[in-house]
């Protein structure tokens, strides 16, 4: 073996050590395992898998966010219109008691009664981030409106706003203001609005509001159902998100195993590389010393 072989594994020694020094160098300054994919095809196809599933639950949670939110402004406007209904139908007990009201008795019933109307009317049309919740998956701005003399509903019916809070799970998030509040379509029930102006009416005319308790409790018990519906919707949707939190965390466990670096371990490598690289400095200072002969060549 001549010097210029010996000098040339050497080159190639050193320079082999000082690329793995810079390798470690860069990976204790980033705490990053896979600083591109050259540095470990397999661990890097892992972790993109690993980061595309990651991004699907984070678009989920939102989703049951979202759909959470929905279902919880449509149990406090049910819980309200609940309350307003409470006292439409104490109002129509009161009013059919014909023997012990005044014709002004009855007329502060009435006008109570078209007061709580206007009040629920405005609960039906409640709206989220500018959507209104009764309103199917309607674009319209308001669920009922007052229109020749009827409610028309606006909202689309028999249809469903949904959150996708897994790749074969959905959520229906609204609730059907139709069936709900009632509609005075042709082929609706007749609305809860036009009940009211119903009893208000007969309580003008003198007539007797008792036959409206059945159609006021029909009505009450849309609202009942409707509302356990949606705290069944909820309820999954907090399982859900639950669940989605867990698998969340599994992930990111997942993901820093093959990406990231423990800091204690980076700096022990990066030590230790040290350590190598300048012993093989010193070695090959000690072993390759030129002589007069080297220069001559």
């Amino acid at each position: 073996m001549t010097s210029q072989t010996q000098m040339r594994d050497a080159q190639r020694n050193l320079q082999t050590n000082m690329a793995n020094l810079a390798k470690l160098q860069e990976q204790a300054s980033s705490l990053k395992a896979i600083s591109r994919a050259s540095d470990n095809p397999t661990a890097a196809a892992s972790a993109m898998a690993v980061r595309t599933e990651q991004s699907a639950v984070a678009q989920y949670g939102r989703n049951a966010d979202n759909g959470n939110n929905w279902l919880t402004t449509i149990d406090g406007a049910l819980d309200t219109a609940s309350s307003l209904m409470n006292r439409v139908r104490d109002l129509t007990v009161q009013g059919a008691n014909d023997g012990s009201l005044s014709t002004a008795a009855k007329e502060a019933i009435a006008v109570e009664l078209e007061g709580l109307k206007e009040e629920l009317l405005s609960v039906a049309n409640t709206k989220y981030l500018g959507r209104t919740v009764f309103a199917g998956n309607s674009d319209a701005g308001a669920a009922f409106t007052f229109e020749d003399g009827a409610y028309a509903f606006q909202g689309t019916e028999n249809s469903a706003v949904t959150r996708r809070i897994g790749a074969d799970n959905t959520v229906r998030v609204d609730a059907d203001g139709a069936a709900v509040f009632g509609s005075d379509a042709a082929n609706g029930t007749g609305s809860v609005f036009a009940l009211i102006d119903t009893i208000a009416g007969e309580l003008r005319s003198g007539t007797n509001v008792g036959s409206n308790l059945t159609a006021l409790d029909l009505r009450m018990t849309a609202m009942t159902e409707q509302r356990s519906v949606g705290g069944a919707r909820q309820a999954n949707l907090e399982r859900a998100q639950e669940g989605l939190m867990t698998k969340a965390g599994a992930l990111e466990s997942t993901r820093a195993g093959l990406e990231d670096l423990d800091l204690g371990q980076a700096i022990l490598d990066l030590t230790l590389q040290e350590t190598t690289y300048q012993a093989a400095l010193a070695v090959t200072a000690r072993v390759l010393q030129p002589t007069l002969m080297d220069f001559l060549r």
